[in-house]
């Protein structure tokens, strides 16, 4: 295989026209990257906001889930 060199200007150059192609041709892309990051945001948020340090105990829980499991069948 042989080695391409390229100086640091051209790089620069062809990473920026394709990010501009990127933007461009497929906002698909970005959409549903920036709806990720807000989701993202929303749900850290909401985590946050839902700390209160009152824990429920692990037995209990999985009491409590398996006796409604066993109701709804």
């Amino acid at each position: 295989m042989a080695t391409v060199s390229i100086d640091r200007n051209e790089l620069r150059k062809i990473i920026s026209e394709t990010f501009v192609d990127v933007l461009t041709k497929r906002k698909d892309l970005i959409e549903d990257a920036v709806v990720d990051a807000i989701e993202d945001i929303g749900l850290a948020a909401a985590m946050q906001e839902g700390r209160t340090g009152d824990y429920v105990d692990k037995r209990e829980f999985v009491r409590k889930l398996d006796s409604r499991i066993k109701r709804s069948k």
